[in-house]
């Protein structure tokens, strides 16, 4: 894969015309304010090495979920050119109908209005995608975040563009994730957490071949200790998919590795932040309970098997850590990753907020920006806008 970075240390930028595709989809309150920047923020050290390098510098994103060919005043980058021209200090002007041409001269920076507006770019419209890759000298992907979707900016611009490249922030998670998991410090650990198995069953039987500890928490701890016999009362889960829970478990133990279960667990009448927070042993759950938290024994235990680990790849709160009475487990587990001496990797959107809440976002060795994407990476899939730049680094 050719990274921005060589280019532009061998002065092969300066002058050219660039065209970054970034990930910019920030939240947005509904008067239009952005109520978190660190997509942008994160995007930031791409677009001010291509100015450093002397570059004509475009940049791309979606935002949202607009209508192709219909543009709406909420689906505007506007408020993102805004926020980019704050944070670098120098003017960044937004462009709308910008695929016939884009009129940008070397040390600036424009920001080209949303992608997925474009006709065609979510079905990655050849045409569309030579346009595109038409506008520039070199294409540089730095949006890990949507790098698990083939789409116009994403993968066909790629394909068709002079030169084709990954930015720092994309290099940075491909570089995190491979050596989490292909060239990984042992033990290594893995926590993978969240309300269905359904959603995550792919990546648990993924990890079950390559992982010494496979911590599962949330709804998909309540399948597997279903499976396991255990009483969960009316808790969250997906008896469907016992027989799946017990594969990977039985996978996990061919190998001397193990699935540790909750051996207690805080739970609740109803599903309600002020609701009564009780720990049961786990044998002690009553057919009218909500396993919404993790106890304190087994929250100590995992905590101590998680110091001995090498390396700690960590995506899902492993209780429902937004209502107080429900967050200590995630918060001893947070704890624990944060001052492990492994190399730890984490992503997922839950995650990310539990993180923020406890304040450990500088004690994780990297943080990933995608959702989806780094499930997919975590998985061993190669994504489509990753595959297309090692394409482009052999042809």
């Amino acid at each position: 894969m050719i990274r921005f970075e060589d280019l532009c240390e061998q002065g092969l930028v300066k002058g050219k015309r660039v065209f970054i595709r970034a990930d910019l989809n920030v939240p947005l309150s509904p008067d239009g304010k952005i109520t978190e920047d660190t997509r942008i923020r994160a995007s930031l050290p791409c677009i001010q090495l291509a100015l450093n390098a002397g570059a004509a510098v475009m940049v791309t994103s979606h935002l949202g979920r607009p209508t192709e060919g219909a543009l709406t005043a909420q689906d505007s980058l506007l408020v993102v050119a805004n926020k980019i021209s704050e944070l670098l200090g120098v003017s960044v002007s937004l462009k709308t109908n910008w695929l016939d041409g884009v009129d940008v001269h070397a040390g600036e920076v424009v920001l080209l209005e949303n992608c997925r507006v474009n006709v065609g770019e979510k079905k990655n419209n050849p045409d569309l995608s030579r346009k595109i890759a038409a506008l520039c000298d070199i294409y540089v992907n730095d949006a890990f975040g949507t790098a698990h979707r083939a789409e116009a900016t994403t993968y066909g611009a790629a394909e068709y563009a002079h030169t084709a490249c990954a930015g720092p922030l994309l290099s940075a998670e491909v570089d995190a994730i491979t050596k989490a998991l292909a060239n990984p410090k042992r033990p290594l650990a893995a926590i993978v957490a969240g309300s269905k198995v359904s959603t995550k069953l792919s990546i648990l039987e993924s990890l079950a071949s390559k992982v010494d500890q496979l911590v599962v928490g949330g709804g998909i701890a309540n399948t597997f200790l279903l499976a396991c016999g255990h009483p969960i009362g009316k808790s969250l889960a997906e008896p469907a998919l016992v027989d799946q829970a017990l594969s990977v478990m039985k996978s996990m133990k061919a190998r001397g590795a193990e699935v540790p279960l909750p051996s207690d667990v805080v739970v609740a009448k109803s599903f309600d932040a002020n609701a009564q927070a009780t720990i049961k042993k786990i044998k002690d759950v009553d057919a009218d309970d909500l396993i919404l938290d993790i106890g304190p024994d087994s929250a100590h235990q995992l905590a101590t098997q998680l110091a001995q680990a090498g390396t700690i790849v960590w995506n899902g709160p492993v209780g429902v850590f937004e209502f107080e009475a429900f967050s200590k487990g995630t918060e001893v587990i947070a704890t624990a990753i944060s001052t492990s001496k492994a190399f730890t990797i984490a992503g997922g959107g839950d995650t990310l907020a539990a993180i923020a809440k406890y304040g450990i976002e500088d004690k994780i060795s990297y943080i990933s920006t995608g959702g989806g994407a780094f499930l997919e990476m975590l998985e061993g899939k190669t994504l489509p806008a990753i595959e297309i730049l090692l394409k482009r680094a052999t042809h």
